[in-house]
């Protein structure tokens, strides 16, 4: 993991922001996906938002930096994006789903039954190639959550971000695996009504 060193170590000295108290606090925690959405304040204006993604994250990265970055921020919410670059890295579908597992249990140990989002693995051009992989984590995670995390919501992007079946160019920069603007907007309308929604209304 020393190679996310220097990115974590920046983040993890940077000021932590005083709570806003007329607002609840959300990190967003995850890969570059979620490390270059330049817009979340402007995008979650009734949020306070804290994000702590750092580029080429791996969900195994995730979980082993998680004591180092997460606990001093005090979420009320959680937003978790990662298992795309685990995937990627050759890791196994049900290698990514121990890592989520690890993951929740880390959130659990640190804050209780807070409200958690995890999106689901996006599709993306440069990937397609990852597709069944992709598909088959989604669904074993998505499994999870439904029968043991009453406190998790998983957000489903993979097949809003298709059309006639593959990842839509439209929702993707050059590279063909990050996020253009209207990408980001088309996240920003699924997670706001997934779960945002629901995690701004309740007491």
């Amino acid at each position: 993991m020393f190679w996310y060193n220097d990115d974590v170590t920046s983040i993890e000295n940077q000021l932590v922001k005083l709570k806003d108290e007329n607002k609840k606090r959300i990190v967003f925690y995850g890969s570059s996906t979620l490390r270059l959405w330049s817009t979340l304040e402007s995008d979650f204006p009734e949020l306070d938002i804290v994000n702590l993604a750092f580029g080429g994250s791996t969900l195994a990265a995730c979980c082993w930096f998680f004591k180092r970055l997460i606990p001093a921020h005090a979420p009320d919410a959680m937003v978790v994006y990662a298992g795309d670059n685990d995937l990627g890295d050759g890791r196994h579908p049900e290698e990514v789903f121990l890592f989520f597992k690890n993951m929740m249990a880390l959130i659990e140990e640190y804050f209780g039954d807070i409200p958690v989002a995890f999106v689901s693995v996006k599709p993306s051009l440069s990937r397609q190639y990852l597709a069944d992989s992709i598909q088959y984590t989604n669904k074993i995670i998505k499994d999870e959550i439904d029968s043991v995390h009453p406190n998790c919501t998983f957000v489903p992007v993979y097949n809003e971000m298709l059309v006639n079946g593959l990842p839509d160019s439209r929702f993707y920069q050059a590279d063909g695996l990050h996020l253009s603007e209207e990408g980001y907007q088309i996240w920003k309308t699924i997670l706001q009504d997934k779960f945002l929604f629901q995690f701004t209304q309740s007491d």
